[in-house]
């Protein structure tokens, strides 16, 4: 059958696995990294074009330690949210407003004074957060009208890299839900909500179900990265949904822990459930006929990025967590809240602010690296409860994504969520989901569930240790505490 590319545009790099249509097995991968521009408190951005030569990067990196160029079909799969806006040449105009952006408060009360919020649910199944698309178009359109004027299309990020890829304008439907211009019932665009916000239809891209093939690889691509013109590439997903798949969270009951930037606790859906808060979102699943709910916290492992960045520069994650672990759970009295860039779930606060409390001359860096840890847990932990409020049924909960590798933070996260925690044989996470999804455009699986079926087994259960139990308990209390007690102050913050 050949080899499928899976290909993931994350926040922090680009990531290519080839991986055998046959078996599933990871024959190979390629990184990249590239910068993130935070030009003031709470903005993000990044160049589109370097997302594009990362990409080019990881996948030649791939291919060379694969040594083949037998692919028979690629997946995309990337960061969700972000705005690209490209011109008539397919050019980008400016920086690409993020996921993690919170400079758009005005304009999401804009989209809920126009459209209401019970129709705002009912038309998109979400409220209007800052980190969702619709309202960051809303701002270039109000602080930079010639570079929207210029638009011709809005792109999310992996669909910029299709286009570089295969010259077509396209999406699929759980990278589209998060744009809050999708009906995600119905899996389509909202029509409705263009009108409501005046936005030209025409910037919107056409739209596929994940596995579908959305274009093929151009011959000028094809022979910069060493494969043959004209294969497939399939609509592939949104991050979390491509990791979902990557994890096998196909079916109703399995959720997953996804600690990555941000964190994501995420449930397969059989139909589309919605929280009445709109505290957690409901978005089209990677499966044809599916979706899916995710709680999501801002800053997971960004606040751990952020930590070593400032704090511990050249040091490995592995070095930060065994050092964490020597520190005594509940970090004597030490709470670190992560709202490094707002929050989402369940505060749906982008004036939200990182904060240590109870900080002491008795406290040393393994308290502060493993209040982080714990803050974030925490954090998760939030989601989690909302899911379960909502009825969603949870009989295994799956860890993945750069916390997932660590035994130590997997541990935690069994303790805090009182939930034996698994983890499954190829931990690849998105990139893998992709190649997954490209193997079902392919033909080597006749569904994604029997894909996922096929190759994704798991490999690893931690149970709650009851140790900790007393002072996580005390821990958690007192962190949900803080929020509620600084919300007020946080609107006082410059």
């Amino acid at each position: 059958m050949g080899q499928l590319l899976g290909i993931d545009i994350g926040t922090t790099g680009a990531r290519a696995l080839v991986v055998d249509a046959a078996d599933g097995r990871v024959v190979a991968e390629g990184t990249s990294e590239y910068p993130l521009h935070t030009p003031r408190p709470l903005w993000a951005e990044q160049d589109a074009d370097d997302w594009w030569r990362g990409a080019v990067t990881a996948v030649k990196a791939a291919l060379a330690k694969a040594g083949t160029k037998d692919i028979v079909a690629v997946g995309l799969s990337g960061q969700m949210h972000g705005v690209v806006l490209v011109d008539g040449a397919g050019r980008p105009i400016g920086r690409s407003l993020l996921w993690c952006d919170g400079r758009t408060e005005e304009e999401c009360a804009e989209i809920t004074s126009r459209v209401g919020a019970d129709r705002l649910l009912e038309l998109t199944a979400n409220p209007a957060l800052t980190g969702f698309s619709a309202p960051k178009l809303l701002w270039v359109r109000r602080h930079a009208p010639a570079e929207f004027e210029r638009a011709k299309k809005f792109l999310l990020p992996k669909d910029y890299v299709r286009l570089r890829l295969t010259g077509e304008y396209a999406s699929e439907v759980s990278d589209a839900s998060g744009t809050l211009l999708f009906d995600v019932v119905n899996r389509r665009w909202s029509d409705a909500m263009t009108s409501a916000l005046d936005l030209d239809r025409s910037l919107l891209p056409e739209v596929h179900e994940s596995p579908v093939v959305s274009g093929r690889v151009t011959k000028a691509v094809a022979a910069e990265l060493g494969i043959a013109a004209g294969i497939p590439v399939v609509g592939g997903g949104g991050d979390q949904a491509a990791g979902a798949v990557g994890t096998g969270l196909v079916r109703a009951g399995v959720v997953s822990s996804v600690i990555g930037s941000s964190g994501v606790v995420f449930a397969h859906a059989e139909t589309p459930a919605r929280d009445p808060k709109g505290r957690v979102h409901t978005f089209c699943h990677a499966v044809p006929g599916a979706w899916h709910v995710m709680g999501v916290t801002q800053g997971a492992g960004l606040s751990l990025r952020w930590f070593r960045d400032q704090f511990a520069p050249g040091e490995s994650y592995e070095a930060l967590t065994a050092l964490a672990a020597t520190a005594p759970a509940g970090c004597a009295g030490l709470t670190f809240l992560p709202y490094l860039m707002g929050e989402r779930t369940p505060h749906l606060d982008p004036k939200a602010r990182g904060v240590w409390f109870g900080l002491t001359a008795a406290h040393t860096r393994a308290h502060l690296v493993r209040s982080v840890l714990e803050g974030v847990t925490y954090s998760l932990r939030d989601c989690l409860d909302i899911l379960t409020a909502m009825g969603v049924p949870v009989s295994e909960v799956r860890a993945s994504g750069g916390g997932g590798k660590s035994p130590f933070w997997r541990q935690m996260q069994a303790d805090v969520f009182g939930r034996d925690v698994a983890t499954i044989g190829v931990a690849e996470g998105p990139a893998y989901g992709a190649a997954l999804l490209a193997g079902v455009g392919a033909g080597a699986w006749s569904s994604v569930p029997e894909a996922c079926d096929a190759v994704i087994h798991v490999a690893d259960r931690l149970a709650p240790d009851p140790t900790p139990r007393a002072a996580y308990v005390r821990g958690r209390a007192l962190y949900r505490k803080l929020y509620e007690r600084l919300a007020p102050l946080y609107k006082e913050v410059v």
